[in-house]
């Protein structure tokens, strides 16, 4: 027997919701690029690496995003939540390097905290859509 629908919530409760959460993985999306760009320009030692190439390695994936996600793409959310993992074992690595345990830190929280609000953009934004579809 097929089970029955959950039915979506109603647009005045998506709304807010909608807003919040994408106006925080906004603030965290741009956070997190400029975590990454300060702290190759001012912090690490490279070792005598190219600044410019480490920064193109470390901020294309999230620059290739970058205009879904300013527009409010629910597929750019989508796979942002894809991405930001690679940064998440990226700060989890680093907080168990002394010299970068702040970054490290700080890159893992910034990028759980993305995972988690652009999530839930998704969700939201795709009920919201259906319930203005009139489903």
């Amino acid at each position: 027997m097929a089970k029955k629908a959950k039915p979506l919530p109603s647009l005045d409760w998506l709304q807010p919701r909608l807003n919040l959460s994408r106006g925080l993985s906004l603030a965290c999306f741009v956070a997190l690029l400029l975590l990454l760009l300060v702290w190759n320009l001012v912090f690490a030692d490279l070792h005598g690496a190219r600044t410019w190439v480490i920064l193109l390695i470390e901020l294309v994936p999230l620059l290739i995003l970058a205009p879904g996600v300013l527009l409010g793409s629910a597929r750019a959310h989508a796979w942002l939540c894809f991405v930001v993992n690679l940064y998440f074992i990226k700060g989890v690595l680093a907080a168990f390097d002394p010299q970068r345990s702040l970054l490290g830190w700080t890159e893992a929280v910034l990028s759980f905290v993305l995972f988690c609000v652009a999530l839930l953009y998704v969700r939201w934004r795709f009920q919201y859509d259906r319930k203005l579809a009139g489903e």
